[in-house]
C-alpha cells in the first residue's frame, strides 16, 4: 500500500512539475498564431517591394506563415518536455514522416501543385480561366485550393493538384482576343457587297481593335442562307467581350436592313397525306381477300 501511495505521490508531483513547462508551451503555441500573421504581413510587404510576380509574392508570405508556425510548434514541444531534444524532435519527424505522407497524401499533394502554380505561373491572379466545366476569375492561390469567382458571382474550390493536371485555358493570356460571329445572308446577295458592308460595320465600333484587322469569311453553303463569319478582336475580359458582341450583332442587323440584305431562317415544306390510303398492310389485307 505504501508503494502504491508513493507512485501516486510521485506522478502527482512530476505532474505539478511540468505544469509551468506545459502552459509556457501554450503561451508560445498562442504567440506563435499572431506572430506568424504578423509575419505574414511583413513577408507580403516586403514581396510586393522586392519581388515582381504576384504568385511568387503569395508563396512567399505563405512560405514564411508555415515556417513561423513550424518553428513555434517544435519550441513549444521542447519546452513542454524538457527531455525532449532537437535531435529527437527531427529523428521522430523522419520515422513519422511516411506514416503521415499516406495519412495526408491529398494535403501534401495539393500543396506540391500549389506550390509549383506559384512558381511556374501557367496563370496570374486576375486572369479568367476554364478548368473542366468551371469558368472564372482566379481570386487567389491557397495551401491546398485555387479560388476562382464565376461570372454568376459563385466561389469555386478547386484542388490544386486537379488544376495542375488538368488542361487550362486561360483567356486572359495575351492583350488581345478574337470572337468569331457567324451570319448568314440569302442566296440572292451579292456576297462582295455584304463582305463590305460587315467590315464597314465591324470598323465603326470603337471598342474593337484595328490591328489585327477585322475579317469576314464565306465558310459554307447553307440549307437556307451563304454562311460568313466575322472575326474581330477585342480586349480578352469576358465582361467586354459580351459587351461588344451585343453591339456589332444589333449594328449588323441595322446596316442589312438598311441595305435590304436579308437575313434568311430555315424553311420546311411539310406534305400532309391520308395514312389509311398509303397503309401498306390494308393493302396486302385486301389483296388476300381478293384472291
Amino acid at each position: 500500500m505504501s508503494t502504491v501511495v508513493e507512485s501516486v505521490s510521485e506522478l502527482i508531483g512530476n505532474a505539478i512539475k511540468a505544469i509551468p513547462a506545459l502552459l509556457f508551451a501554450i503561451i508560445i503555441v498562442l504567440l506563435t498564431r499572431f506572430l506568424a500573421k504578423f509575419i505574414e504581413k511583413v513577408a507580403t510587404r516586403v514581396g510586393q517591394k522586392t519581388i515582381r510576380s504576384q504568385s511568387l509574392r503569395l508563396l512567399f508570405s505563405k512560405s514564411a506563415y508555415i515556417l513561423s508556425w513550424v518553428v513555434g510548434v517544435i519550441l513549444a514541444s521542447i519546452i513542454a518536455f524538457p527531455g525532449l531534444r532537437l535531435g529527437d524532435v527531427v529523428a521522430t519527424l523522419g520515422i513519422s514522416s511516411v506514416a503521415i505522407g499516406f495519412a495526408f497524401q491529398d494535403i501534401f499533394k495539393n500543396f506540391l501543385a500549389g506550390v509549383l502554380l506559384l512558381i511556374q505561373e501557367p496563370f496570374n491572379m486576375g486572369d479568367q480561366i476554364i478548368v473542366g466545366e468551371y469558368e472564372g476569375t482566379v481570386e487567389t492561390i491557397n495551401i491546398r485550393t485555387t479560388q476562382i469567382r464565376t461570372y454568376q458571382g459563385e466561389r469555386i474550390l478547386l484542388p490544386n493538384s486537379t488544376v495542375f493536371t488538368s488542361a487550362v485555358q486561360v483567356r486572359t493570356a495575351f492583350n488581345s482576343r478574337r470572337t468569331d460571329l457567324g451570319v448568314g445572308v440569302d442566296y440572292n446577295t451579292p456576297l462582295p457587297h455584304a463582305k463590305a458592308i460587315l467590315l464597314k460595320t465591324v470598323d465603326s465600333i470603337e471598342e474593337i481593335l484595328k490591328t489585327p484587322e477585322p475579317e469576314v469569311d464565306l465558310i459554307s453553303f447553307g440549307d437556307s442562307s451563304i454562311d460568313l463569319v466575322v472575326r474581330y478582336w477585342t480586349n480578352p475580359s469576358q465582361a467586354i467581350v459580351r459587351r461588344i458582341q451585343s453591339k456589332v450583332i444589333i449594328a449588323i442587323k441595322q446596316a442589312f436592313d438598311q441595305e435590304d440584305i436579308t437575313i434568311p431562317y430555315p424553311i420546311r415544306t411539310v406534305y400532309h397525306f391520308d395514312q389509311q390510303e398509303f397503309n401498306d398492310y390494308l393493302v396486302n389485307t385486301e389483296k388476300s381477300d381478293v384472291n
